[in-house]
Protein backbone atom coordinates (compact mmCIF):
# COMPACT_ATOMS: atom_id res chain seq x y z
CA UNK A 1 0.00 0.00 0.00
CA UNK A 2 1.34 3.48 -1.05
CA UNK A 3 1.03 6.57 0.71
CA UNK A 4 -0.93 7.88 -1.68
CA UNK A 5 -3.83 5.01 -1.45
CA UNK A 6 -3.56 5.18 2.89
CA UNK A 7 -3.88 9.12 2.53
CA UNK A 8 -7.33 8.33 0.31
CA UNK A 9 -8.68 5.71 2.74
CA UNK A 10 -7.58 7.51 5.33
CA UNK A 11 -9.62 10.79 4.64
CA UNK A 12 -12.42 8.54 3.07
CA UNK A 13 -12.65 9.91 0.12
CA UNK A 14 -14.46 7.50 -2.85
CA UNK A 15 -11.24 6.28 -5.23
CA UNK A 16 -11.40 3.36 -7.42
CA UNK A 17 -7.59 1.80 -8.05
CA UNK A 18 -6.42 0.75 -11.43
CA UNK A 19 -3.36 -1.61 -11.83
CA UNK A 20 -1.45 -2.04 -15.19
CA UNK A 21 1.61 -3.86 -16.64
CA UNK A 22 4.06 -1.50 -16.60
CA UNK A 23 6.18 -1.52 -19.49
CA UNK A 24 9.97 0.15 -18.45
CA UNK A 25 10.71 0.27 -22.32
CA UNK A 26 7.52 2.86 -22.23
CA UNK A 27 8.68 6.54 -23.70
CA UNK A 28 5.66 8.43 -21.66
CA UNK A 29 4.87 6.75 -18.31
CA UNK A 30 0.83 8.61 -18.57
CA UNK A 31 0.02 8.01 -21.97
CA UNK A 32 0.92 4.28 -21.17
CA UNK A 33 -1.69 4.37 -18.12
CA UNK A 34 -4.35 6.19 -20.62
CA UNK A 35 -3.34 3.29 -23.17
CA UNK A 36 -3.24 0.62 -20.68
CA UNK A 37 -6.52 1.47 -19.03
CA UNK A 38 -8.16 2.19 -21.93
CA UNK A 39 -9.10 6.13 -20.96
CA UNK A 40 -8.74 9.00 -23.17
CA UNK A 41 -5.43 10.67 -22.31
CA UNK A 42 -7.43 14.23 -20.84
CA UNK A 43 -9.04 12.14 -18.09
CA UNK A 44 -5.32 10.49 -17.01
CA UNK A 45 -3.03 13.54 -15.29
CA UNK A 46 0.53 13.50 -14.52
CA UNK A 47 2.43 14.77 -11.35
CA UNK A 48 5.16 17.20 -12.26
CA UNK A 49 7.61 19.41 -10.07
CA UNK A 50 8.93 22.62 -10.89
CA UNK A 51 11.33 24.66 -8.50
CA UNK A 52 10.27 28.61 -8.71
CA UNK A 53 13.28 31.60 -8.59
CA UNK A 54 12.46 31.64 -4.49
CA UNK A 55 14.23 28.35 -4.91
CA UNK A 56 10.57 26.34 -3.59
CA UNK A 57 9.06 23.35 -5.31
CA UNK A 58 5.54 23.17 -6.73
CA UNK A 59 3.48 20.41 -7.73
CA UNK A 60 1.96 20.93 -11.11
CA UNK A 61 -0.87 18.38 -12.12
CA UNK A 62 -1.97 18.45 -15.61
CA UNK A 63 -3.05 15.61 -18.57
CA UNK A 64 -0.74 13.72 -19.96
CA UNK A 65 -1.51 14.72 -23.65
CA UNK A 66 0.02 18.37 -22.68
CA UNK A 67 2.88 20.69 -21.74
CA UNK A 68 3.12 22.29 -18.50
CA UNK A 69 3.77 26.47 -19.03
CA UNK A 70 6.58 26.87 -16.67
CA UNK A 71 5.26 30.81 -17.06
CA UNK A 72 1.97 30.44 -16.07
CA UNK A 73 2.92 27.80 -13.46
CA UNK A 74 5.28 30.23 -11.83
CA UNK A 75 2.65 33.41 -12.70
CA UNK A 76 -0.02 30.83 -10.56
CA UNK A 77 2.09 30.15 -7.74
CA UNK A 78 3.33 34.17 -7.21
CA UNK A 79 6.95 34.10 -8.68
CA UNK A 80 8.43 35.28 -11.89
CA UNK A 81 10.22 32.04 -12.95
CA UNK A 82 10.04 28.32 -13.10
CA UNK A 83 11.81 25.56 -14.23
CA UNK A 84 11.55 21.60 -14.05
CA UNK A 85 13.02 20.30 -10.76
CA UNK A 86 15.95 18.63 -10.31
CA UNK A 87 15.05 14.34 -10.32
CA UNK A 88 16.87 14.15 -7.08
CA UNK A 89 14.95 16.50 -5.61
CA UNK A 90 11.60 15.53 -6.64
CA UNK A 91 12.36 11.65 -5.61
CA UNK A 92 13.66 13.03 -2.07
CA UNK A 93 10.75 15.82 -1.64
CA UNK A 94 8.12 13.55 -2.64
CA UNK A 95 8.79 10.09 -1.18
CA UNK A 96 8.52 9.00 -4.56
CA UNK A 97 10.69 7.50 -7.97
CA UNK A 98 9.84 9.10 -10.93
CA UNK A 99 7.28 7.89 -13.03
CA UNK A 100 5.38 7.14 -9.91
CA UNK A 101 5.03 10.89 -8.58
CA UNK A 102 1.85 10.82 -7.01
CA UNK A 103 0.39 13.97 -5.56
CA UNK A 104 -1.42 12.57 -2.94
CA UNK A 105 1.10 11.38 0.05
CA UNK A 106 3.95 12.67 -0.48
CA UNK A 107 6.79 13.34 2.19
CA UNK A 108 6.65 17.11 2.42
CA UNK A 109 3.39 19.07 1.61
CA UNK A 110 4.23 21.87 -1.38
CA UNK A 111 2.08 24.54 -3.20
CA UNK A 112 -0.01 22.24 -5.62
CA UNK A 113 -1.51 23.43 -8.80
CA UNK A 114 -4.19 21.75 -10.92
CA UNK A 115 -5.10 22.16 -14.36
CA UNK A 116 -8.02 23.91 -14.50
CA UNK A 117 -9.72 21.56 -17.44
CA UNK A 118 -9.86 19.03 -14.09
CA UNK A 119 -12.94 20.88 -12.95
CA UNK A 120 -14.57 19.45 -16.13
CA UNK A 121 -14.34 16.47 -15.04
CA UNK A 122 -16.43 13.57 -13.17
CA UNK A 123 -13.27 11.56 -11.79
CA UNK A 124 -9.61 11.78 -12.83
CA UNK A 125 -6.98 9.46 -12.73
CA UNK A 126 -3.38 10.15 -11.05
CA UNK A 127 -0.65 8.09 -10.12
CA UNK A 128 -1.26 5.76 -7.33
CA UNK A 129 2.27 6.39 -5.95
CA UNK A 130 4.41 3.32 -8.12
CA UNK A 131 4.47 3.12 -11.93
CA UNK A 132 1.39 0.76 -12.90
CA UNK A 133 -1.39 2.08 -10.30
CA UNK A 134 -3.38 5.11 -10.92
CA UNK A 135 -5.86 6.26 -8.23
CA UNK A 136 -9.12 7.45 -10.31
CA UNK A 137 -11.07 10.07 -7.70
CA UNK A 138 -12.81 13.65 -8.36
CA UNK A 139 -11.32 16.73 -8.71
CA UNK A 140 -12.65 18.47 -5.70
CA UNK A 141 -11.31 15.26 -4.07
CA UNK A 142 -7.96 16.19 -4.93
CA UNK A 143 -8.27 19.69 -4.48
CA UNK A 144 -9.08 19.01 -0.99
CA UNK A 145 -6.23 16.59 -0.32
CA UNK A 146 -3.67 18.12 -2.15
CA UNK A 147 -4.64 21.93 -0.74
CA UNK A 148 -4.34 22.83 -4.66
CA UNK A 149 -5.67 25.55 -6.52
CA UNK A 150 -7.04 24.97 -10.14
CA UNK A 151 -5.06 27.18 -12.42
CA UNK A 152 -4.19 27.45 -15.94
CA UNK A 153 -0.73 26.00 -16.06
CA UNK A 154 -0.79 24.67 -20.01
CA UNK A 155 0.16 26.00 -23.30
Amino acid sequence: MTPAVKLAQKQKIKFNLHQYEHDPASASYGLEAAEKLAVAPAYVFKTLLAQLDTKDLVVAILPVNQQLNLKLLAKAAGSKKAVMANPTDVERTTGYLLGGVSPLGQKKRLKTFICQSAQKLETMFVSGGKRGLEIELTPQDLLKLTFAHFSEITS
